[in-house]
């Protein structure tokens, strides 16, 4: 295997990534082996590290970690790849974020059923919108994309791109999750945290309302 040195900046990068891991698998946004989550190691040639596929991410160790090329490509590590790589590729690329993670949450995961329709979710209204970059007010409205879902993973990656160019903080997958990235890991634990947040609370005063 190739030697994959991390960023200047990112020398700690895989017990962070693992530590991240296990602070969303805490908080049940990756039971059993759900979920899937990457940094970026390095841009050109590009590296990721990566969560093995059919893990339980609660247990991780920095050892199972992975790392994979633009190609989908096993570089280090010995693990299964995700299926989903595809994907975290493709947002990497069209946003260039540092970071992607990909939780099933259960208010993600009913929401984006809900809108699956309307194609997005609309946020608006919510003091901890302002914790998603470039957000400085509860007064303005966030729509978070819903794509359909599909096994085939360059079906989903083509119902990413046109949201991916319009630099959304997230993505829904119809019955599946939420996609949140960010600039750095730490960013995109905050936009995850706080999206999921914010789908709890919709959730939530959805329900109010209807009683």
């Amino acid at each position: 295997m190739e030697e994959v040195r991390p960023l200047e900046d990112g020398i700690h990068i895989r017990s962070d990534l693992i530590a991240t891991t296990r602070r969303l698998h805490q908080r049940r946004w990756c039971d059993g082996t759900g979920g899937n989550f990457s940094v970026v190691l390095k841009r050109d040639p590009l590296r990721v590290l990566m969560a093995p596929s059919g893990v339980d991410k609660g247990r991780m160790e920095v050892d199972d970690l992975i790392v994979i090329d633009d190609n989908q490509v096993i570089v280090d590590g010995s693990g299964r790849i995700s299926a989903e790589a595809d994907l975290h590729i493709a947002v990497i690329r069209e946003t260039g974020a540092g970071a992607v993670l990909h939780s099933h949450s259960i208010p993600a995961t009913v929401m984006s059923r809900i809108h699956q329709a309307n194609g997005h979710i609309t946020l608006e209204g919510w003091e901890m919108q302002k914790g998603l970059e470039g957000v400085t007010t509860h007064a303005t409205g966030i729509k978070i994309p819903v794509v359909d879902n599909s096994q085939f993973m360059a079906t989903l990656v083509d119902a990413f791109l046109p949201h991916l160019a319009a630099q959304s903080h997230g993505i829904l997958v119809a019955g599946h999750g939420l996609y949140a990235w960010g600039t750095t890991l730490l960013d995109a634990e905050r936009h995850l945290e706080i999206l999921e947040f914010l789908l709890e609370v919709q959730l939530n005063w959805s329900r109010c309302q209807q009683q």
